[in-house]
């Protein structure tokens, strides 16, 4: 497995992607052996990709509103 580096440099997403290869392809191939299709197990997996990133911007979101919350609480104001 890559060791990441703590600095940005132009491969870094490369380095990433390489790092990232043999769990997924142990991914794809646990599901060819359940019997899901290549197709299939793609596809869900960029579901996967598509959820984790509208709950992370919903985390976010509300992350941005606690803050206002609070820092209006701190200031004596209602909200």
């Amino acid at each position: 497995m890559h060791q990441r580096r703590p600095d940005e440099y132009p491969d870094r997403a490369i380095d990433c992607q390489e790092a990232m290869e043999p769990g997924f392809q142990a991914i794809v191939d646990c599901m060819l052996e359940a019997a899901w299709s290549r197709g299939e197990t793609l596809r869900s997996l960029k579901r996967l990709i598509a959820a984790d990133n509208m709950t992370q911007k919903e985390n976010a979101r509300t992350e941005t509103q606690l803050a206002i919350a609070r820092a209006m609480m701190r200031a004596g104001k209602p909200f």
